[in-house]
């Protein structure tokens, strides 16, 4: 029996469902909810797939070894919903990046650090990321970061997410970080040191200096955007470092206008 794995959005939430084939080349949802799903055609043959979504919603919900095709028209039947927002089938790894676009991931410098009063595991820094200002950003890395080691230091945040309350200070961002399979060692991802803070940071398929690297980047989406569509969560599982430490989504190089971003030894590691 061959199962292919789809992804569902009811209201920017996820569900996890799986397809069955059945007889005549028909696929039928199984085991949705909350919400209920019928059969639709999906030929065995074909390399497209089918998506129906609201015409309010500005992006579909995307993963990773998904391929999203919009109005599609065919004399197929389709998964119906009465609240689905999408349902996505099939692979692609372009569309994961487009996703990824919409995060708001910037160079920062660390201006201040201290340990925030009532939480022993959590950092607070200041963080300037080119607003002119800088941002109070709260992390858990007492346990594997040095104080001193993070003053006047550069890194890479992630800058659309909804401010979090942690234990009474507000924290407007998250510093991005790889840790290995046990999370007993996590090191902060490194941008390339002539970057500026406010630089822009984005997932290439070449090298810097290429074409590829000046194409102009969309908007970011703002950080109710982004928790509605579960931006970062389908991202996130993906991001990875390779062998040579250098950050990736996929196989696409996380990068700033002047080279690669990577982390100091963690290979084949996790990021968050």
């Amino acid at each position: 029996m061959r199962k292919l794995g789809v992804t569902v959005g009811v209201g920017g939430a996820l569900a996890a469902n799986i397809l069955n084939k059945s007889g005549g080349g028909r696929m039928r949802c199984l085991s949705v909810s909350p919400i209920v799903c019928t059969s639709f055609s999906f030929s065995t043959t074909s390399r497209r797939s089918i998506i129906r979504r609201q015409p309010h919603d500005e992006w579909p919900l995307l993963k990773t070894n998904t391929v999203v095709v919009n109005d599609y028209k065919s004399s197929s039947s389709y998964c119906t919903s009465t609240t689905a927002a999408s349902v996505v089938v099939e692979y692609s790894n372009h569309n994961l990046r487009d996703a990824a676009k919409l995060l708001d991931i910037r160079v920062g410098r660390i201006v201040k650090a201290w340990r925030h009063e009532e939480a022993e595991s959590l950092y607070v820094e200041e963080v300037d990321v080119g607003e002119g200002a800088p941002r109070i950003i709260c992390s858990g890395l007492v346990n594997y970061i040095p104080l001193d080691q993070l003053e006047d230091r550069k890194v890479v945040v992630l800058a659309n997410l909804k401010p979090r309350n942690m234990r009474g200070v507000k924290s407007c961002g998250m510093l991005l970080a790889a840790s290995d399979a046990s999370h007993h060692r996590v090191e902060l991802l490194v941008p390339p040191q002539i970057s500026l803070p406010g630089d822009r940071v984005w997932f290439g398929d070449l090298p810097t200096g290429t074409a590829d690297a000046t194409l102009p980047l969309p908007a970011p989406a703002t950080p109710n955007q982004i928790q509605k569509k579960k931006i970062w969560e389908l991202v996130q599982p993906h991001l990875v470092t390779d062998a040579s430490c250098t950050a990736m989504l996929g196989d696409h190089i996380m990068q700033t206008s002047a080279g690669s971003v990577v982390c100091k030894s963690l290979k084949n590691a996790n990021i968050s």
